[in-house]
């Protein structure tokens, strides 16, 4: 499949300048990403204090996903219409005011109306840095979306013990209330350093493979392509979800959750070290993932990272209950599952352009929340089933059904959808025509 030829314009702005945009991008996302990935580091504590069932807490996750995730179309109108820096320093105050709201709820009611605060603050700011990544780099995106959304996935990473920590020694809503002001607080002083770019400030490559014109949101929605990821992406970020909020409980569930781990230079409980480990790999492999497709292409990386997904949650169902298997293999379930958030929005941007990309990716990503709604259903499988295995292998499925859409189907209705893109849009032909003749 050979590029197709795209006009190159000399950028007017130097290379750090457009480096230092996604700097503060990862920034934003690193003091974001706690509100999401260190939830399940909570959930036992609540669990404790309240007394209410798992799936209920639970729920609360799931709202802060759907939230975060169905209002981002909304998101990418305002971002087109204020900038990245309005929406982002928005964000932080509602990132912030959800943290500190679960530090006083007292009632399931409280933690979902703070996850649903949550879930608007982390969907601005996470919807604006992905979008403000796309737009700078339109001959790297893959890499740049990596790079962004790897500040979320491995933001967590160097809070995750302190977080831990703190809960032990200060309870659950002493820390919430902290890491809260911390995070909002960062996020909010990083937002004024964002900026859009300005056409001649960016440049295109002639090596990637990607359409020559803008699609708008309807005429996006109107393709095969765009349902094809749309189907992709719930399928895969299914399992991944699954594993974020639950990571906690399956540990504790297969025994592993507490037991101390010797590796030689750390000693330490499975679930932490496994929460650490995890939260650098999913980072690791957004950018890691995103390099790659910028040079072999988006299909040919989706298929190898999705069957190394599915393969790695059949194992880790089989060998969970080793805590060194544990270990391993949910590193490589998080590494294989990180990508899609680089994947998915970079070949949004190939395929339907960057001049509406905040509402097409916006729709787009509502296939996470989608996924969220299995979070939940997990908890009930796994409780009716007396096993995690019956979960982790149907999500596996799903996984390898993506890897093998990735190759089947997706490459030669990309391979159409940017051919027909060359070629003028016909209302656009039919416009000229009629201009001609009334000439």
């Amino acid at each position: 499949m050979s590029p197709t030829a795209v006009s190159s314009t000399k950028p007017n702005v130097s290379e750090s300048t457009r480096w230092i945009q996604i700097v503060v991008g990862v920034i934003c996302m690193i003091a974001t990403a706690n509100i999401q990935y260190a939830w399940t580091l909570f959930v036992p504590e609540i669990q404790k204090t309240f007394g209410w069932d798992r799936a209920a807490i639970q729920v609360a996750f799931t709202i802060f996903v759907l939230v975060q995730t169905w209002l981002t179309p909304i998101e990418g109108y305002f971002i087109d219409k204020y900038g990245p820096r309005v929406m982002v320093a928005l964000g932080a105050v509602f990132i912030g005011l959800a943290w500190i709201l679960n530090s006083q709820a007292t009632s399931l009611m409280g933690f979902y109306v703070g996850a649903a605060v949550g879930g608007v603050g982390v969907g601005c700011i996470y919807a604006t840095c992905i979008n403000n990544a796309l737009k700078w780099f339109p001959d790297r995106r893959g890499l740049a979306v990596g790079l962004t959304a790897g500040g979320y996935g491995a933001g967590s990473a160097a809070t995750i013990l302190p977080i831990a920590a703190m809960i032990e020694s200060s309870g659950f809503q002493s820390t919430f209330l902290f890491f809260g002001l911390l995070q909002g607080g960062l996020a909010f002083v990083a937002a004024w350093f964002l900026r859009s770019p300005e056409k001649s400030e960016v440049k295109v490559s002639d090596k990637v493979f990607q359409t020559r014109r803008d699609y708008t949101l309807k005429e996006a929605m109107s393709t095969k392509l765009f349902w094809l990821m749309f189907l992709m992406f719930i399928c895969v970020v299914t399992g991944g979800m699954m594993a974020v909020a639950q990571l906690g409980v399956i540990a504790q569930d297969l025994g592993v959750k507490n037991f101390k781990v010797d590796l030689g230079f750390v000693a330490m409980a499975a679930l932490p070290l496994a929460l650490m480990l995890d939260r650098i790999m999913n980072g690791i492999s957004r950018p890691l993932f995103g390099w790659i497709s910028d040079n072999i292409g988006r299909e040919k990386t989706m298929l190898i990272a999705f069957t190394l997904e599915g393969l790695g949650i059949i194992a880790l169902g089989y060998f969970g209950h080793n805590p060194y298997a544990f270990l391993i293999l949910s590193g490589v379930v998080f590494l294989a599952w990180g990508e899609v958030y680089s994947l998915f929005s970079a070949l949004a941007g190939d395929a339907f352009g960057t001049k509406h990309i905040g509402k097409i990716y916006g729709v787009l990503y509502c296939a996470k929340g989608i996924g969220a709604l299995f979070v939940p259903v997990g908890n009930l499988m796994m409780e009716a089933t007396g096993t995690w295995a019956t979960v982790l292998y149907t999500v596996a499925a799903m996984d390898l059904f993506a890897a093998f859409l990735a190759i089947v189907a997706l490459r030669p209705v990309l391979a159409a959808h940017v051919k027909r893109s060359t070629i003028e849009p016909p209302a656009a032909e039919q416009a000229r025509q009629g201009a001609l003749a009334g000439a």
